[in-house]
């Protein structure tokens, strides 16, 4: 029973209660998820309320999709993602053989099937927009694809 979830709008920043909405889950859901999935980590601000960033969406939805649609356990669903995020870094991670200077992947040439598959699945700290040049790419190509295709 797949259940199909609105298209996520163009938004620096979701509360909690928009975030249930475009996911599918409540807030307590996405407050007990923090505590389990260590990637989920929105900024807080003014009286601990929570800010979640378009990859946070993101990956809230692939938790749910493992989780509702796929029947992952809590641990089965958390080493799914810990899977994907060490084949992202190793996909771009130059040959064993070039042991020289590594090399940075091409961006320019990335679908958006393939940004939404690396979207960040770490923040280095919660207020950290990019924790690095992958990060600030990555968010960049995002912000193209969505201005590629007008609403």
């Amino acid at each position: 029973m797949e259940k199909v979830l609105p298209p996520i709008p163009v938004k620096r920043y979701f509360t909690i209660g928009e975030v249930g909405e475009l996911c599918g889950v409540k807030p307590h859901v996405l407050r007990y998820w923090e505590q389990e999935f260590t990637q989920l980590r929105p900024m807080k601000r003014r009286g601990n309320r929570r800010y979640y960033q378009h990859h946070e969406v993101l990956m809230i939805r692939r938790i749910r999709d493992l989780l509702y649609d796929q029947g992952f356990t809590i641990s089965g669903a958390r080493n799914k993602l810990q899977e994907w995020a060490q084949s992202d870094r190793g996909r771009h991670r130059p040959p064993a053989e070039d042991a020289g200077t590594p090399e940075e992947p091409s961006y320019d040439t990335i679908s958006s099937e393939d940004a939404q598959a690396v979207a960040p699945l770490e923040v280095a700290s919660p207020g950290c927009v990019a924790s690095n040049s992958f990060d600030l790419r990555q968010e960049l190509l995002e912000i193209r694809e969505l201005l590629r295709y007008p609403v």
